[in-house]
């Protein structure tokens, strides 16, 4: 009898890669994309894991405690617990990290190791998310193969702030590089890009590139919405 396997993601991007990773796969698999799926699927069927690639809600403490849960969290755990990592680790001047794969549990990012591998973070942040999706695919058919056992966290915990929308204001910062991270890292289908405001309006800034000393970006301008100050 063939394996049962679930994941639970969002965004086209992923759902297209999960097709292309399981067309020809001998295994089951199934994809759900929002908590009442995820929910409804679970009181019919119980697969072998369950994989988050990239899940924007709590999942409920009965399921991560009835089934395998794994989830892949783009810091080097317990270092990078919580929200934005990857606005977080690009602010704080890291150039790499480790994709962690963690079993998860009541807490957030709080769950035993499986193991972590390099990635780099290079690029903008849809350029780094991609590549995260596709090395997270790598290392779902690693745990599927090996079975691996967990290890408990150790180390310092450092924990990271869930960034807002008014976060993404770009500030005064010292060099054109920091400015050009500062775009970077917020540079991807639903987040907020960088942006200043001038006025009546608000100016954002998307497709950095920095060579020497210059740096050059898209910039949009839009009137503010004054309704809402």
């Amino acid at each position: 009898m063939n394996e049962l396997y679930l994941v639970a993601s969002v965004g086209k991007w992923n759902r297209n890669l999960f097709e292309s990773k399981t067309k020809d796969d001998r295994a089951k698999w199934a994809y759900v994309e929002s908590p009442d799926e995820l929910e409804d699927y679970l009181r019919e069927n119980s697969p072998r894991y369950i994989f988050f690639p990239h899940w924007r809600w709590i999942v409920p403490t009965y399921i991560v405690k009835k089934f395998k849960c794994v989830c892949f969290h783009m810091t080097d755990l317990p270092y990078g617990r919580g929200g934005s990592p990857l606005q977080n680790l690009i602010i704080r001047g890291h150039k790499n990290t480790l994709l962690t794969a963690l079993q998860m549990d009541e807490g957030v990012d709080t769950g035993p190791i499986y193991f972590k591998e390099s990635l780099s973070l290079e690029g903008n942040a849809q350029e780094i998310y991609h590549r995260a999706a596709e090395l997270t695919w790598v290392m779902i058919r690693r745990l599927i193969e090996e079975n691996p056992k967990t290890t408990p966290q150790k180390g310092k915990v450092v924990a990271f702030k869930r960034r807002l929308q008014a976060d993404s204001e770009l500030p005064e910062l010292g060099s054109l590089e920091e400015i050009y991270d500062f775009i970077r890292m917020l540079d991807a289908p639903g987040y907020p890009h960088a942006f200043i405001q001038k006025n009546k309006y608000t100016i954002s800034f998307n497709n950095a590139r920095i060579t020497n000393k210059e740096l050059s970006a898209k910039v949009v301008i839009k009137l503010k919405d004054l309704d809402n100050e």
